[in-house]
């Protein structure tokens, strides 16, 4: 008979999320792990199978929270222009807080890491992606509709540059852009649509 779990799994998720959000992937060792998450080695390979499907576990509960922090802003009753630039002040907001420890978004890392040689993982960041994006041209069609965008405009090419942007102000924040860079990217994107 198997004895029962004595941790809380999504604790364990949540401390093996912030260890490879710090580290990377490749970087986390098993024992970083049983650190992170003050489990054995033994419980780890028990409940989670891997380090790989632990790393999925915790990138899918990343993303779950954020995309839905997304879709939360992008139904919500702002004006469209008005919804990405709260989304995009948020995103330099976390830059800047994350400037000193590095860690950017844990999706974009898992893209850059791993999403060319890892299909699982780039699966699910497709999927992700495809989320988002709907939310966001969800919205952008919308704002078509209520006059805060130009008819013209294509809604699925806005929301591809929007997610375009977000992950460029991640990706120029890790490569050492400062908050007034950010900003004005951002306005610059802003103006764009």
């Amino acid at each position: 008979m198997a004895r029962p779990r004595k941790f809380d799994e999504e604790r364990a998720v949540d401390a093996a999320l912030e260890a490879f959000w710090t580290a990377g992937y490749e970087a986390t060792s098993t024992q970083d792990l049983c650190d992170a998450t003050g489990l054995g080695r033994s419980s780890i390979y028990n409940t989670f199978k891997s380090k790989h499907d632990l790393f999925r576990r915790a990138l899918h509960s990343y993303m779950e929270r954020r995309t839905g922090e997304l879709v939360e802003l992008m139904q919500g009753g702002l004006p469209t222009r008005e919804k990405i630039r709260v989304l995009l002040e948020r995103v330099i907001a976390e830059e800047s807080e994350h400037e000193e420890d590095g860690r950017g978004c844990l999706v974009v890392n898992a893209a850059v890491e791993l999403a060319a040689r890892d299909a699982e993982v780039a699966s699910e960041l497709a999927r992700d992606y495809r989320h988002r994006l709907d939310a966001l041209a969800s919205a952008f069609e919308r704002g078509r509709c209520q006059g805060d965008i130009d008819s013209a405009k294509d809604p699925a090419a806005l929301a591809h540059f929007v997610i375009a942007t977000i992950g460029g102000l991640r990706v120029s924040a890790r490569a050492g852009a400062d908050r007034a860079v950010l900003e004005g990217v951002a306005r610059t994107a802003l103006a764009a649509i």
